[in-house]
């Protein structure tokens, strides 16, 4: 299948670099050279801009950009990818913004004759190469039948949440959720050895007992408790703290939007905001437990 793609970073890259291996033929485009370029050397066409892919003649354009903005510019820019796609060719958005700008793009795009899905990814740089992403896709049925092949070119678990703007929807509840119970697992183990009892042990019984949660079990912030987490490697890689900054923002905004309370999400931003201010919004989410072990 003929497929552009736009958005080639962090997530975007090995994404596209999957399609590839799976056989599809890819034109690509992106505002980073370096980027663009390691693509063609694995098969990739170069596009010039969003408004080149749309006249390459490609069947589906799939999109993962930093943020709203970026997507409308995308898609509703004059040289966009709307002013110039031809009728019918499927866009996937896999970016993650707000709901409400997800559903006015793909407003904008059943205009324009063109079917739209949200797809936003939970999975981060390692299930991105790994191609075992999650895909919380916003749709029709049929568009998300349509899609689903080729979005398992590049994750493993491809759930459709609903009409437009719904992938959107679970990703920002999903990551709002993930902030707080990392946040109370970070408390909960702080506590625990500020109170003289080993770490490993304590994470054994949280783990096997009513406070047991994906941030305890699997991605537990106390160094020295889970091999290979970033707890282990310094909070280097994984899911920054900035870009967990970034969907609490998302969260709460949606939220005032329909004017629902997400109290402890509030908070978990505020906390969170507070520790990239202290310069650790490159270090992993995890990282948070710094604020309870008084670490620099």
């Amino acid at each position: 299948m003929h497929i552009g793609f736009l958005g080639l970073g962090n997530m975007g890259g090995p994404m596209a670099h999957n399609l590839l291996k799976a056989g599809h033929q890819l034109y690509v485009f992106d505002v980073s050279a370096t980027a663009v370029a390691g693509l063609t050397a694995a098969g990739a066409q170069e596009a010039t801009s969003a408004g080149a892919i749309a006249k390459a003649g490609v069947e589906v354009i799939i999109t993962m950009l930093p943020a709203a903005t970026h997507v409308r510019e995308v898609y509703l820019g004059d040289d966009g990818l709307l002013a110039n796609v031809q009728p019918g060719v499927l866009l996937i958005d896999s970016s993650t913004i707000d709901p409400m700008s997800a559903r006015e793009v793909a407003a904008a795009a059943a205009k324009n004759g063109n079917p739209m899905i949200d797809a936003p990814v939970s999975g981060g740089t390692v299930g991105a190469a790994a191609g075992t992403l999650t895909f919380m896709v916003g749709g029709s049925e049929a568009d998300f039948q349509k899609a689903q092949p080729i979005l398992a070119a590049m994750g493993k678990n491809i759930v459709h949440c609903g009409d437009c703007g719904n992938g959107q929807v679970a990703k920002v509840a999903n990551n709002m959720l993930l902030g707080i119970s990392m946040i109370g697992a970070a408390e909960a183990m702080s506590l625990g050895v500020a109170l003289g009892m080993d770490a490993k042990v304590l994470a054994g019984v949280i783990n096997s007992s009513s406070g047991r949660c994906w941030s305890s079990e699997i991605y537990n912030p106390f160094p020295g408790v889970v091999e290979n987490s970033p707890a282990a490697r310094g909070y280097s890689g994984g899911f920054g703290t900035d870009l967990m900054l970034k969907d609490l923002g998302l969260a709460s905004e949606a939220a005032k939007q329909v004017r629902q309370p997400v109290i402890l999400g509030a908070l978990a931003q505020q906390l969170y905001q507070a520790f990239s201010m202290q310069g650790n919004g490159m270090l992993d989410f995890s990282a948070i437990i710094k604020l309870y072990r008084q670490e620099n």
